[in-house]
């Protein structure tokens, strides 16, 4: 069972990497944030109050001593640093957000092995690495293990917790106990690229791409077909939009390099065009479709 001392390692915080950390902090947990820079840090400190107060005025309404006492206790509970090495010295558990580049999460992992505690868990939060190739650079394959967080953070309830083979029963119960201690539904899912919901919704997005791509049916029919036809709650060129094009770029380039003769990972000279020239969805204002100006 893991304890309450956690490290979260992020590369400029996001918002959903913010998320996560309140998400842990709101049940209970000590949470550590690393970032690059105070400067980053403090912005992402402000933003987590901002939408925790927000939080507190819908579920404390009727009340506001109370909505405060909870207010002030998460925040408590979130602490800073800049630097994950010494973070890492008094933890249980250390999640990993940065940039999604192998070389810099395996140094990150390198630096965090020498500095952690023995009984320390360390998680990669990936969404396109293999968990295996970061954990290498650590001497605890059996304490390694991915959890693969789901954005918005707070409204998403499904956690994957990604299993190595190294990986002992005793760390994947305890992740699976994290999960489930932050209000996840837990799934297990094994080394594999996309783990369980990426490695279904890629190929889906990228099979519409290619429809699109042939003429074979309008970006509008597409998304249409698919909410009427299949009950979806968002078509799959507009889904592709607001995940980022960029983002499926990445992921369906690492899988074709990794899987080059699966048809499935072949790259989309459409997507690559659009990634080229910057509209890579709702986030710059225009990708397949056009938006209100970012």
């Amino acid at each position: 069972m893991l304890g309450k001392q956690i490290v979260r390692a992020d590369s400029h915080s996001s918002n959903s990497s913010s998320s996560n950390n309140v998400v842990a902090a709101q049940t209970g947990h000590d949470v550590t944030m690393v970032d690059m820079s105070e400067d980053i840090l403090s912005k992402s400190t402000k933003y987590i109050e901002k939408n925790l107060t927000r939080v507190v005025k819908k579920k404390f309404k009727d009340d506001t001593e109370g909505g405060e006492k909870f207010l002030s206790e998460t925040m408590a509970r979130l602490s800073t640093n800049t630097d994950a090495n010494n973070a890492a010295q008094k933890t249980d558990l250390v999640i990993e957000a940065i940039v999604e580049n192998l070389d810099v999460k395996q140094k990150l992992f390198s630096g965090l092995d020498k500095a952690a505690p023995q009984h320390t868990i360390f998680a990669s939060n990936t969404s396109s690495l293999p968990i295996k190739d970061i954990s290498v650079s650590t001497s605890r394959a059996d304490r390694f293990g991915g959890l693969h967080f789901f954005n918005p953070v707070p409204i998403m309830k499904l956690l994957e917790v990604i299993r190595l083979p190294e990986t002992s029963d005793a760390t994947f119960q305890s992740l699976m106990d994290f999960g489930q201690a932050v209000g996840k539904t837990t799934v297990e899912a094994k080394d594999t690229p996309g783990f369980i919901v990426n490695r279904l919704l890629v190929p889906y997005i990228m099979e519409a791409v290619r429809l699109l791509e042939r003429g074979d049916a309008s970006a509008r029919d597409i998304d249409v077909a698919m909410k009427l036809g299949a009950g979806y709650p968002m078509g799959p060129i507009e889904l592709a939009d607001y995940v980022g094009l960029d983002t499926c770029k990445f992921i369906i380039d690492g899988w074709n390099k990794s899987m080059p003769d699966n048809p499935l990972f072949n790259p989309s000279p459409m997507l690559n065009k659009l990634v080229s020239e910057g509209k890579l969805g709702v986030k710059t204002g225009e990708g397949f479709y056009k938006y209100g100006k970012k």
